[in-house]
């Protein structure tokens, strides 16, 4: 059966926080895309930027930035957990893409300790 498409899931841990801001964000995808050769499209972020203090997380679990920088293939998201030191990443196309390269670059980005990762081939 042919591949519908590639999901690398990577789960990173005790990772340096000052990486979980806007700016960052942006800057990781576009040195991610040029490095797996993917066309970036739209990017989206949900985070705390401009909400009210009495109004912003401050639950381990959902403080921080959430991020979906769509491509030309699929999509790209990230959840960082500020509190948890941890950043969760979904790499998602139906183009192939070097997973070692991905992996390498996000592992490093982020300065992550501990990354656990899953490949998965969709068909």
């Amino acid at each position: 059966m042919e591949s519908y498409g590639y999901e690398l899931i990577l789960d990173l841990h005790n990772c340096d926080v000052s990486t979980f801001n806007r700016k960052s964000l942006r800057g990781y995808f576009k040195k991610l895309c040029k490095a797996i050769d993917m066309k970036r499209c739209e990017l989206y972020f949900w985070d705390d930027v401009g909400v009210p203090a009495k109004e912003k997380q401050n639950v381990p679990h959902t403080k921080g930035t959430s991020a979906v920088q769509f491509i030309l293939t699929s999509n790209i998201t990230i959840h960082t957990l500020d509190l948890l030191k941890a950043a969760y990443v979904n790499i998602f196309s139906c183009k192939a893409f070097d997973k070692k390269v991905a992996e390498k670059l996000t592992k490093e980005w982020f300065g992550a300790k501990k990354c656990r990762t899953h490949f998965i081939e969709r068909i």
